[in-house]
């Protein structure tokens, strides 16, 4: 969806037209966030606090009582739904048969069932067989018009933004709602934050341009850093630590650089999903040093240019890969580097490079991924004759989708478990590691060391 921006304008008295009419009708919210049913490692041990469902929460509890179960912490969620009139689950590709059994057991009750996030809107036609309504992308856009129908009970089948949202305008999340759990220590320690939306670039396989569109879109920084000073009080600490949930935050260097050199005077520590536009210059990589930085995660994806070409992945320049590690270690940020592999243009030399660039770099945390076209995006659509499967439970990225030209079946994913045993083996971690401080990066890979010993070729299929 490509949306213009709009000024964010609830008004005084309709917010309290809302509350009033809400206070009359009622009606009590139940939020889903489900577990995962892929047999590989996603939602195990400790899992990250759900930001964009506790956003839902944060909007709906001005208005209605919530209650808010996390499936991945073990919260069980009810056989009978008669407590609630609304149930709202978010739903990825990878969780989609599990989100439909729950909202098909609750439109059963008849309770109005929402469903939202990346699968619903990449996906609407599918998710709106098993909903009441399908909010397509975020919810901040659509929430008034929403929240009005909740209370008069006139719910539309799609609850689609013509007009987003400035980043101004978003609330802040109020995480007591999941923090409710008995079991809310099994939430990661780093607070989710957003400080952009939105990413132009256009990769062929992202569903980040349909979810929060084309337009980048930023909050002033004067509210980020309310929004940290809020959680350094709330934690009674300075040294908290922030994950940046967004999908393209150093989009635009100038606002990236202003950012963070307010975030220098703070005291916490942060990581990112980075892109590669401009982390050759090694004043962003001081200045992030500076301002907390102890991780950047990277997609390198792949070190053939004719794989980058034909994803669009154009911010990947195969020549600056090098010197972006090595700014980014002379400060001693680590990098969590991500691999695909499974493009057509794939070889038994593809693995070998990759493993080369891997040892010779040093790279801290290795992620290794197959190719997964997800439904709505290009890339799905130009795979489709070839996938597979359409067995949502396996679309996590660590499962066999389609052969590439290049390799068959056998020899492609021998060679995949291979990289990853090799890359992990104990000589490698010790190699990659050595003269790195101990953190809970080199715990991840002896545990990624443990896991690796373990996979089998026929474990991704």
């Amino acid at each position: 969806m490509t949306a213009d921006i709009i000024p964010a304008s609830e008004t005084t008295s309709e917010l309290h037209h809302l509350k009033a009419a809400a206070r009359k009708s009622g009606k009590k919210w139940l939020l889903i966030q489900p577990v995962s049913n892929t047999s590989m490692m996603v939602d195990s041990g400790r899992v990250s606090m759900p930001l964009n469902l506790v956003m839902v929460a944060t909007l709906a509890g001005k208005l209605f009582d919530v209650d808010f179960i996390d499936e991945r912490l073990g919260d069980r969620i009810p056989d009978d739904f008669s407590g609630f009139d609304v149930v709202a689950l978010t739903c990825r590709t990878l969780n989609a048969r599990r989100v439909y059994h729950i909202a098909e057991s609750a439109k059963k009750q008849g309770k109005t069932v929402l469903l939202g996030g990346v699968h619903p809107t990449m996906s609407l036609d599918e998710a709106q067989s098993h909903a009441t309504s399908v909010v397509y992308g975020e919810i901040e856009s659509v929430w008034p018009e929403l929240a009005e129908d909740v209370i008069n009970g006139t719910m539309k089948p799609v609850y689609r933004a013509e007009s987003l949202k400035p980043m101004n305008a978003m609330v802040r999340p109020d995480f007591s709602y999941a923090l409710r759990s008995r079991s809310s220590s099994k939430y990661s320690s780093r607070i989710p934050i957003l400080a952009t939306k939105g990413c132009p670039v256009g990769c062929n396989f992202c569903t980040t341009p349909t979810i929060y569109g084309k337009n980048y879109r930023f909050r002033d920084i004067e509210l980020v850093m309310e929004e940290m000073h809020y959680h350094q009080s709330r934690l009674g600490k300075n040294a908290v630590h922030f994950s940046f949930m967004d999908d393209n935050i150093s989009f635009r260097p100038g606002y990236f650089k202003d950012l963070l050199s307010h975030m220098g005077w703070l005291g916490i520590r942060w990581n990112a999903n980075i892109s590669m536009n401009f982390l050759h210059d090694p004043e962003i990589a001081r200045l992030a040093a500076w301002s907390g930085c102890d991780l950047m995660s990277i997609g390198f994806e792949s070190l053939n240019p004719e794989t980058l070409k034909s994803v669009h992945k154009g911010s990947n320049r195969l020549e600056n890969y090098s010197a972006i590690v090595r700014n980014l270690h002379d400060q001693g940020i680590a990098i969590q580097g991500y691999f695909m592999f499974g493009f057509d243009n794939d070889s038994l030399e593809s693995f070998q490079m990759t493993y080369d660039f891997i040892m010779e770099n040093r790279i801290d945390f290795p992620v290794f991924s197959l190719v997964t076209p997800f439904p709505g995006t290009p890339y799905y659509e130009e795979m489709k004759p070839r996938l597979r499967h359409s067995d949502w439970d396996k679309y996590d990225t660590y499962h066999y989708m389609f052969e590439p030209k290049g390799m068959g079946t056998e020899k492609f994913l021998e060679n995949f478990v291979k990289v990853q045993r090799e890359v992990y083996s104990g000589g490698a971690i010790l190699r990659r590691m050595k003269g790195k401080r101990l953190n809970w990066v080199w715990l991840a890979n002896l545990h990624m060391n443990r896991f690796t010993r373990s996979l089998k070729p026929s474990m991704y299929l």
